[in-house]
């Protein structure tokens, strides 16, 4: 990339702040985190994470068949004193490990799915390529946002997640009465509630997010290409453990979330 591009990127990551930011207001983006007034489990309908299970998404890309593997493990996590369910989640693109990561996830009293981080490899050809974007709450001035409201209303606009540069997706309902058809039973949803997802730091990158009650995500449209992510089956799986450094970087010191320079189609966020 050279001066030329490398400014034009910063332009436009700058304007789609600003409009992150006019919609949101000028005042810090600051959450306040109780930890006593988040609950045990996240059993948000449109959102629920079972320990045990695991969600399987599959999609055809430019670059081959792909599979996302969303596994709700039994491990936790304490971040900004709130007990996270830790979920592993992995990508094979055309039979090849590209992604590995944990993701953070809490509920409030309220209903509301809250993102406190993500810890994220990526590799190729079983070579790992770096680590880039990897943010917990509450180090380094990162901050959680919300995956999915108790209670979505067309219009909601809000951050999933918050390190300046970092991560820094938002997220906004645009219809509670969608359809969408994929390969889980029974096949056809109806009534199932759309988001539109975009992040400044990829201006020109979006995606639309597909949720039935009681089952979560079941289909992703990237609205660039075209590609489809979809719900293929949901699994039993045994115990997940991965060991995380008390720095947050991984044992293998191989974490990070660069998936969105990296992944061949957009960003992989959180389901």
């Amino acid at each position: 990339m050279d001066s030329q591009d490398t400014l034009k990127t910063c332009q436009s990551q700058r304007t789609a702040r600003e409009t992150v930011c006019a919609r949101l207001g000028a005042a810090p983006y600051a959450p306040a985190i109780d930890p006593a007034n988040f609950v045990a489990t996240v059993d948000n309908p449109f959102f629920p994470l079972p320990p045990g299970k695991t969600f399987v998404y599959e999609g055809e890309t430019a670059q081959g068949h792909e599979q996302d593997e969303f596994a709700v493990t039994h491990n936790t996590k304490v971040i900004l004193g709130v007990t996270c369910i830790e979920v592993h989640d992995t990508v094979h693109l055309a039979g090849d490990l590209t992604e590995d990561t944990l993701d953070w996830f809490a509920q409030d009293k309220d209903g509301n799915v809250w993102y406190f981080g993500e810890n994220s490899r990526q590799l190729a050809g079983g070579l790992f390529l770096g680590v880039e974007g990897s943010w917990i709450g509450g180090v380094d001035g990162a901050e959680p946002g919300i995956v999915m409201k108790a209670h979505p209303a067309i219009g909601d606009f809000y951050r999933q997640e918050y390190l300046l540069g970092v991560a820094e997706d938002v997220a906004e309902v645009v219809s509670l009465t969608d359809t969408a058809t994929v390969p889980f039973p029974p096949g056809t949803f109806s009534n199932v509630p759309k988001t539109k997802e975009t992040a400044p730091l990829e201006p020109d990158a979006s995606e639309n997010k597909y949720y039935a009650t009681g089952v979560g995500n079941i289909l992703t449209v990237d609205l660039v290409t075209g590609e489809r992510s979809e719900l293929t089956q949901i699994l039993d799986t045994p115990l997940v453990t991965r060991p995380i450094c008390s720095d947050g970087s991984g044992a293998d010191r191989g974490r990070g979330a660069a998936a969105r320079q990296v992944a061949p189609h957009g960003e992989r966020t959180q389901r």
